[in-house]
């Protein structure tokens, strides 16, 4: 049997505001089977970047993680895809609804990446450019879609049609093709079927305001505090994006899990 570890961190970065939203279901404030030192059987991980301003990016990203959680709590069915669907589904219109009561907010919307941790694995839905990572045996593995112009201009460069320094420093790199928006969602990543886990292995959820560190820098701080635990990885990484002092540093959130053998759980 295998168990799931949680922690996670956040910076607002140069921002003097916070618009990442994280909610791990169950958390502290609820019931659940667990192991010692709280981990548990089966998890729910909720990452959400918004956008909107300050009060409209802040409301979109909470809005959503909340709905999103409650959602697939009381949802009537037991398969995991049709929930995550529902979820996704419930956390739009919630959008929607707070648009309708307040017009000024019109133009507000989130990422969402959502993942479900059981004894099948991992499954995800996730909309926007917030990525999901797979740590095994030393190696970062994105999981999910990107829905920026990212992976557009990346495939421009590889065709030859502009260099890939044009690429990287494109100002539209980070324009979102997809989002929750309370409107028709454009692109939608879920899965058939989870991914299977194995003992060790990390599962990071993060706002693109981890992106200001390369993969192998993520690849080294993962590695580097594995055996520490979740709560060890998410400071580590925030802490080297701060160190980065990038002075226009967006806020930056990371949610990691880590899966473990039930007879060794950790203390974290």
């Amino acid at each position: 049997m295998i168990v799931f570890d949680r922690g996670r961190c956040s910076t607002k970065g140069a921002r003097s505001y916070q618009e990442d939203s994280a909610i791990l279901w169950p958390g502290d404030d609820h019931v659940s089977p667990t192991g010692r030192n709280g981990a548990v059987r089966e998890l729910v991980a909720i990452l959400a970047d918004g956008m909107g301003g300050h009060a409209g990016g802040a409301l979109a990203s909470q809005t959503v993680c909340e709905t999103f959680v409650e959602a697939f709590a009381n949802a009537q069915t037991h398969d995991t895809t049709a929930r995550l669907v529902s979820a996704l589904s419930a956390a739009n219109v919630a959008i929607a609804e707070k648009v309708n009561e307040d017009p000024a907010l019109s133009g507000m919307g989130s990422t969402l990446v959502g993942v479900v941790f059981s004894s099948h694995g991992a499954q995800w839905v996730s909309v926007g450019d917030s990525p999901l990572m797979l740590y095994r045996r030393g190696e970062i593995a994105l999981l999910n879609e990107d829905h920026s112009l990212a992976p557009e201009l990346d495939r421009m460069a590889e065709a030859g049609h502009i260099s890939i320094e044009e690429a990287r420093r494109d100002p539209r790199r980070h324009m979102l093709r997809s989002a929750v928006t309370g409107e028709e969602i454009d692109l939608v990543d879920i899965p058939n079927k989870p991914l299977a886990v194995e003992p060790g292995d990390y599962i990071i959820l993060a706002s693109d305001g981890l992106q200001t560190l390369e993969k192998s820098e993520v690849e080294r701080i993962v590695s580097a505090y594995a055996a520490d635990g979740p709560k060890a990885v998410a400071q580590a990484l925030i802490r080297a994006v701060e160190a980065v002092r990038d002075p226009h540093q967006d806020n930056a959130t990371v949610v990691a899990v880590r899966v473990v053998a039930a007879s060794a759980q950790p203390v974290s």
